[in-house]
């Protein structure tokens, strides 16, 4: 897909998602967002969804308007007759507090058994309260679903100035984005804020961040994003390519 260079004002939208692995039942959620909203005027009868490829294409990053306080959860994604990923959501964590804002929240969605992400994709959404909405996703050379993750970042384009990243560590400390630079326009380099003596729970789970590129002058055509900061985690800078 192509995309214009950006002329937005540099803002960074973060949120973690809930996974749900092909052939595993095991979901976990998180929530997080800058508070960059995006339109609430949009009909409540259509869910307003925009997707993108992660993980080598083991994963899909599914961005939903709503209370970045709840990030809905995958509970169920299916390949229907025709082809299209018919994916469920629900409402995630029962206690968890909704703040009263409207930005992007991101789930992350497991690619089950029959779908070629080298091909294009149809997603049919459904939330929690029976509201649908539907997108689609450029297949992509390269990218192969199923198989065990080796738990390295990745990053894909879900919208024009938006990129999900996956990252791997702490569920309960999933990275916070300090601030996003693109002096190359190949490549967009991400820092992490510093966490300090947050306590963190010690499990290996995916944790989903979005950042715009708002503002940058980014090539969308064989872009790179650099992972820096968050502590320990990236110390030592990461590049990996943005899927899409």
């Amino acid at each position: 897909m192509t995309r214009a260079s950006r002329s937005l004002s540099i803002f960074a939208l973060i949120g973690a998602g809930a996974l749900a692995l092909a052939g595993c039942a095991t979901s976990t959620s998180g929530a997080g967002s800058s508070g960059v909203s995006a339109d609430p005027s949009a009909s409540a009868s259509e869910l307003e969804v925009e997707a993108g490829w992660l993980d080598g294409g083991r994963q899909i990053a599914l961005v939903t308007w709503g209370s970045s306080g709840c990030v809905p959860t995958a509970t169920d994604a299916t390949v229907q007759a025709d082809g299209a990923l018919a994916i469920t959501l629900s409402d995630g964590e029962a206690d968890t507090a909704c703040t009263a804002d409207y930005a992007p929240r991101v789930t992350l969605v497991g690619v089950p058994e029959g779908v070629d992400p080298t091909k294009d994709l149809d997603l049919v959404v459904t939330d929690a309260h029976g509201v649908r909405g539907d997108t689609d996703i450029d297949g992509v050379a390269g990218l192969a679903a199923g198989g065990a993750t080796d738990y390295a970042p990745s990053a894909g384009w879900v919208d024009d100035d938006l990129i999900a990243v996956l990252t791997w560590g702490s569920s309960s400390c999933a990275p916070q984005v300090e601030d996003v630079t693109a002096a190359d326009p190949k490549n967009v380099t991400v820092t992490f804020a510093d966490q300090g003596d947050k306590p963190c729970t010690m499990d290996m789970a995916p944790r989903a961040t979005l950042v715009s590129v708002g503002g940058l002058d980014v090539d969308d055509s064989g872009t790179t994003i650099t992972l820096s900061g968050a502590d320990a985690q990236f110390a030592t800078p990461v590049t990996v390519p943005v899927i899409g």
